[in-house]
This record gives structure tokens, C-alpha cells and sequence, in this order.
């Protein structure tokens, strides 16, 4: 039985979601995605109205007359989300934890996705895979989803993104849209990124708790590896200290942005001290157009 305070935060979640999706994301979610699901049937004549981007140079140039693409539908979307449960998660300095972070931005995209009809799956990892769901449709099957993020408590701590990675190429023979949602505070999971970036329209999810970044002046300081267990202690009053661990942070986040763009998968930076709906919204309007 779901405990009361769960039961509670779940409804929460769903109508501030629901809400959030009716009247500003859901419109940006279909614009970003689409094309996706869409097959070439033919073309034909430019019209007053017609969207410019969907102008086809090469006909027009043989014809002299602008001609624009159609398409036609050829399947729904399927959405997945793997998702990084390890004990780094549980870290939050702010209002929330990394975790529940997580779980809320995949029911915000989740809502979007059903809401045009596309199908949703789940994939939880820590340095093992420890859940999967197979893609459905349907507000029952989020809400399951929704549920189990909040309420899963993972068997093991530590993290291994390329083990996550390796389980969706096994379980995900067709394309998908798939949002790697972690802290990354692993590494050795590039050659199997590359891989499902080409397979799959990867995004990587990447959240931040700002004590990650940057550490108040509060004296001496225990520092406790949540996957490792290993301890340390700092002097935060020593400004050498506190500007050396800012240092760390934005050489570690600038480290994680260039491997990316590296491998071409799109980032969504998250913070956990900032509002995530606007940062997917700008995300969504960008990739919009680059379509």
C-alpha cells in the first residue's frame, strides 16, 4: 500500500503537471519532436501560410517555383526514460532532492507524451539495471511510472551509466526518443554513448545541486561520498579551499558540456535551485529550430 504522503505527493505532481502541459509545454513538446514519426509521401506547389522550413530547395531550384515536403504520419513516438536512481541522487540542498528532481521532470515530459499520443517507458539503473517498464500509452501507465520513481528504493549505490546504456540497446530495438537523466558523477560510459546516440535520439538530463558548485563559509566540513561511503573534512573558511572546489565544479560541468557536443547528443542542464519548466521550455524552443 502507498504510504499517505507519497499517495499525496504523486497527486501533486499529477495536477501541477497536467497543468503545466495544458497551458504552456505541451504545444513546445510536439514542435521539438516532431518529424520523428513522420514519413516523406510527396510534394507539392508552395502556398500563402505554408511553413517556409518546409520549403524543398532542390525541386524549387529545378522548377523555379517554390515547392514545400509532405508528410505523413508513420507511427507514434516512443519515449523513454533512463533514469540514474544511484545514492548520489539523494543529495539536496535546496527544497529537493536530485532524485525527486528527476522524477519530475519525466512526469512533466510524460504528460506531454500522452497527451499526443505517444507511448512511455521507464528504465532505472545504479550501477545495475534495477527496473523496467515497457512503453504504453495511457494516463494509467504514467502515474505508474510517476509512482515508482518516487517510491523506489534502489539495492545498490553506486553508479554505472554504461550498464543503463548497454540494458535500453538490448531491450530498444527501434528508435526512440530516450532522456539519460543523472548527475554524471560517473564516468568510463563514452563509447557506449556514442552508440545509443546513434541509435536513438539521446538527450542527456544532467542535475545539479548548487552545493555541487560552490560551498558556504561555515568552518570545518564533512564531506561523505554517498556511493562510496569514503569521508573527508574541509575548512570552508579558508577562501583557497572554497575558490578551488568552485574551480573543480565549473571545470567538471564544462567537461560534461564539451563531451556532449562532442558525441552530438543534446543537454538539458538542470539545477536544482532553478525553475525546470523554463529550462525545458528553452530547450524544446531551441531544438525546435534546428529541425
Amino acid at each position: 500500500m502507498i504510504p499517505k504522503e507519497l499517495a499525496k505527493k504523486i497527486r501533486y505532481i499529477q495536477i501541477f503537471t497536467t497543468k503545466t502541459v495544458n497551458n504552456v509545454f505541451a504545444g513546445e513538446y510536439e514542435s521539438a519532436f516532431k518529424g520523428h514519426g513522420m514519413e516523406f509521401e510527396d510534394v507539392r506547389e508552395y502556398q500563402p501560410g505554408d511553413e517556409v522550413r518546409s520549403i524543398d530547395w532542390n525541386v524549387t531550384a529545378r522548377t523555379g517555383k517554390p515547392y514545400i515536403k509532405r508528410f505523413i504520419e508513420e507511427r507514434e513516438l516512443t519515449i523513454m526514460f533512463l533514469v540514474d536512481l544511484s545514492a548520489s541522487g539523494t543529495f539536496g540542498s535546496i527544497e529537493k532532492t536530485k532524485n525527486e528532481i528527476a522524477a519530475e521532470i519525466c512526469a512533466l515530459i510524460a504528460f506531454s507524451a500522452i497527451k499526443n499520443n505517444d507511448k512511455v517507458g521507464l528504465i532505472v539503473f545504479t550501477d545495475v539495471v534495477e527496473m523496467f517498464i515497457s512503453p504504453k500509452k495511457g494516463m494509467t501507465h504514467v502515474l505508474r511510472l510517476i509512482r515508482e520513481l518516487l517510491y523506489f528504493k534502489p539495492r545498490k549505490a553506486q553508479t554505472n551509466i554504461q550498464e543503463g546504456l548497454a540494458y535500453l540497446g538490448r531491450v530498444m530495438r527501434k528508435k526512440a526518443v530516450v532522456f539519460l537523466v543523472s548527475d554524471f558523477l560517473e564516468s568510463d560510459y563514452e563509447k557506449q554513448m556514442r552508440i545509443m546516440g546513434k541509435r536513438h535520439d539521446l538527450i542527456a538530463v544532467s542535475i545539479t545541486d548548487p552545493r555541487e558548485m560552490t560551498l558556504p563559509p561555515v568552518g570545518l566540513l564533512e564531506l561523505e561520498d554517498a556511493e562510496t561511503g569514503e569521508l573527508i573534512v574541509i575548512d570552508t573558511s579558508d577562501p583557497g579551499i572554497r575558490k578551488q572546489y568552485e574551480k573543480q565544479g565549473k571545470e567538471r560541468a564544462s567537461g560534461l558540456n564539451k563531451l556532449f557536443r562532442s558525441m552530438g547528443v543534446d543537454q538539458i542542464d538542470i539545477r536544482t535551485d532553478k525553475d525546470y519548466v523554463s529550462t525545458l521550455m528553452r530547450f524544446f524552443l531551441e531544438r525546435e529550430k534546428r529541425l
